[in-house]
């Protein structure tokens, strides 16, 4: 297995990931090679800060990095040697079994549509969020912020990804799917939740429960939240204020705790033809640590394989 990892990305400069990639490659088998994409010198100056073996990794020499202020498409044009560009393009040529960045979110987005590709029948590729549950376990959100407007059709079949993710990766043996909406009855919601609900009842690939509330986040009525990206990525960014808030003010609570991205490190982009993972940009090393780990699991779970296969 061959994992890429964006050096260039993160906010904090090429150091961090570099740890990262040391403390993941001493906790993954042999047979697995990460596959370092960045500045040749930071890259050598980091294993050797690190203490690491340089021939435990393979390097792939970028420059003219994307930063998060250049614009998503046209820095992919404009910028074809910088890290983001080549580890799609490494994987494109069949080069990478995956693809992990903490860099810029669009410009990750764009690669994976217009590079790798969507899968064939996929209609809007997205991306996940990890919910913690008061159970202990965790809950997938979809979308939190590839796709502001989704079409019913959509988000029925956000549904299946999110079912697929649940089983095949986080082993959830038969998960509960549900559309987020105002209220639990079935005529609640606007024209697109309406329209999306008749098709999510009709459709026999997943088990879908019926409505769930924003109340319902964290308890064990859904495995699976489906909403578009707009309302998604709104609820996202409201609980991650809400754990920032609480660890200011000094408050400690385990459950808490766990809504740290730092637990899980990053989340893949589904339905396209590769397997690639975006992460926080302010990540710190534990969680980049996680994130390739993370990205293993996922190349593992043969994800990509049980998306085609339900598509046929």
């Amino acid at each position: 297995m061959r994992i890429g990892l964006d050096i260039m990305g993160s906010d904090h400069g090429p150091e961090v990931p570099m740890k990262g990639a040391v403390m993941a490659a001493r906790e993954l088998p042999a047979d697995v090679h990460l596959v370092l994409i960045g500045d040749p010198e930071a890259i050598a100056a980091g294993l050797a800060r690190e203490g690491a073996d340089p021939a435990r990794f393979e390097v792939v020499a970028s420059r003219n990095d994307i930063t998060m202020q250049d614009s998503a498409t046209k820095a992919l044009q404009s910028k074809p040697e910088s890290s983001i560009s080549l580890g799609f393009g490494l994987m494109k040529a069949g080069r990478l079994d995956a693809f992990a960045s903490t860099g810029n979110t669009g410009a990750m987005l764009v690669g994976a549509v217009l590079s790798v590709k969507p899968i064939p029948g996929i209609i809007r590729p997205c991306i996940p969020s990890v919910v913690p549950k008061e159970n202990g376990q965790y809950g997938i959100m979809l979308d939190v912020g590839a796709n502001a407007d989704c079409k019913p059709d959509v988000l029925t079949q956000f549904g299946l990804l999110g079912h697929l993710l649940a089983k095949h990766v986080y082993h959830i043996d038969e998960p509960k799917v549900a559309l987020l909406n105002i209220g639990e009855e079935d005529k609640k919601g606007n024209a697109t939740a309406l329209a999306a609900y008749g098709l999510m009842k009709e459709q026999t690939q997943y088990t879908f429960i019926g409505n769930v509330e924003g109340r319902d986040l964290f308890n064990d009525k859904a495995d699976v939240m489906v909403t578009d990206g707009f309302t998604g990525n709104i609820v996202l960014k409201a609980v991650e204020a809400f754990h920032d808030l609480l660890k200011l003010r000094g408050v400690h609570e385990p459950f808490f705790d766990r809504f740290d991205y730092e637990n899980y490190g990053g989340l893949p982009v589904l339905g396209v033809n590769g397997n690639v993972i975006i992460g926080h940009g302010i990540s710190n090393e534990v969680t980049i640590k996680n994130m390739v780990l993370f990205t293993r699991d996922v190349v593992e779970s043969r994800l990509n394989d049980r998306i085609r296969e339900a598509l046929v």
